[in-house]
Formats: structure tokens, sequence, C-alpha cells
């Protein structure tokens, strides 16, 4: 079940291209159709952060010279406004210091022209399940955060006392209700957030915001 799924949001996986060389942005579509996946070609980083973010898994490819703002400033930007994005850095112009500064800020791969379609398919496989992992990640965080949301008050005061092993009788006491009112709360909590032990619950609270 959980391949089928991967397989599935694969084949809507999308793979942005940037680069200023329309010959190349050409050759990298159609490399990227053969490979399975949706390219997206721009010829400018300013034409790539007009589009909007994407919620499936995806990479980018990202020439290192453009005009403008260039692969490295571009960088930067991804990392604060889309900072699930991985980045594949191509360029005919690499040197040591350009490619330490681009791998130390994130980028899963920095490949200098001419390098083999095996090599790009390899960096784009590996960048696609990282964005799928980060993708799968934050929809837990998601779907734990609902659950949350869905508490009163007072379960979640119980909550956060008995994940810190305060007893029931202890939590009555500093609550000011009786103790089966408390078990009724705890109840509550576990059936809400959907867990099936006190053990689980305790794990995923450090997961919430206080």
């Amino acid at each position: 079940m959980a391949e089928g799924l991967l397989a599935m949001s694969h084949e809507n996986a999308i793979v942005f291209v940037i680069d200023d060389d329309v010959s190349v942005r050409e050759s990298l579509e159609l490399l990227i159709l053969n490979g399975g996946w949706l390219p997206e070609t721009f010829e400018s980083a300013r034409a790539f952060l007009s589009r909007p973010r994407v919620s499936v898994p995806h990479c980018l490819i990202l020439d290192v010279r453009l005009p403008g703002l260039n692969g490295l400033e571009l960088q930067k930007r991804v990392a604060v406004e889309r900072p699930d994005m991985p980045i594949i850095f191509i360029t005919g112009y690499g040197d040591v210091p350009m490619t330490v500064q681009a791998m130390k800020a994130g980028a899963v791969e920095f490949l200098t022209k001419p390098f083999s379609d095996t090599l790009l398919l390899d960096a784009i496989r590996d960048a696609i399940d990282r964005s799928d992992a980060s993708l799968r990640r934050e929809a837990e965080m998601q779907a734990l955060r609902d659950r949350y949301a869905l508490l009163s008050r007072r379960e979640r005061q119980v909550m956060g006392l008995i994940v810190r092993g305060v007893l029931n009788k202890q939590v009555a006491h500093e609550l000011g209700i009786s103790e089966i009112t408390v078990k009724a709360h705890r109840g509550q909590v576990m059936r809400k957030m959907n867990v099936t032990s006190f053990a689980e619950l305790v794990s995923i609270a450090p997961k919430l915001d206080p």
C-alpha cells in the first residue's frame, strides 16, 4: 500500500528547471519527461519566484550563472521562502568555493556541464525522495495539530499534566476537579488524539506547540 502511494506521488512529481539557455532547458525538459516526472522550465530566477508553491514532491535544477538574480542568491531566497525544496545545481563554470558554498547551504548535488544523464537522473530521484519525505512529515504534523485543536481547554490542561507523569490524583488536586473527571478527560484526550496507548500520547506531545 505504501509503495503504491509513493509511486503515485512520484508520477505527479514536478522538476523545476531554471536556465537562461533555451537549448539546455529543452534538453532537460525531455530528459525529465523520460524519467517519469513533470518538467517546468524558467529562463530566470524572477520568473520562477512568481510560481506558487506546490504540494507534490518536487525539486529544482538551478543554473548558477543567471541574469539578474543568480543561482546562489536564489538559493538563499528558496531556503527562507520554500525550505522544503531540494536544489540541484548545474553550471559550466564550476569552481571549488562555489561548490562548497552551494553544498553548505543545503544543495543536493552540484553538477558541472557536461554531465551524464544518469548522474542527473540519480540526483533528481534523490531530491524527489527528500521532498516526498518532507511533505509526508509536514502532513503528519498538520494532522496532529488538527487533532490537538479538537481538545477543549480543560482536556489540554489534563494532557499537559499527564504526559509529564503527574498522577490522576495529583491532576485532580491541581485543577480542582474530581479524579473521576480527570479519568474522563484523559479518555477523551486519547480518543481525540487518535492514540491507542499512553506511551504513544507521551511520544507525540513534544511535537505540539505548548
